[in-house]
């Protein structure tokens, strides 16, 4: 399922519908363990600080010195691939 990517009015997050609805609002942050099979990729990524997934959506959160240049499009293919899976 492709992954639409919309901004949020904090610039340092972003809003990635999946499509899918989430059971139930969860939240996760960098530096705490976690095997959850979405989060856990993403907050590999360098620069995520923290990633929420409610309703049919994920919000990913940045640090302020990172890019969504290279962020979102590696965030979308975990996504994308996580779903279509």
């Amino acid at each position: 399922m492709p992954v639409s990517v919309t901004p949020t009015p904090n610039p340092n997050a972003l809003k990635f519908t999946v499509g899918i609805e989430f059971d139930t609002p969860k939240s996760f942050a960098a530096g705490i363990e976690t095997d959850d099979p979405i989060a856990a990729p993403l907050l590999a990524l360098t620069g995520v600080t923290s990633v929420f997934m409610s309703a049919d959506f994920v919000t990913i959160s940045k640090s302020p010195d990172a890019f969504w240049d290279e962020i979102a499009p590696q965030a979308t293919r975990i996504l994308e691939a996580h779903f279509d899976g």
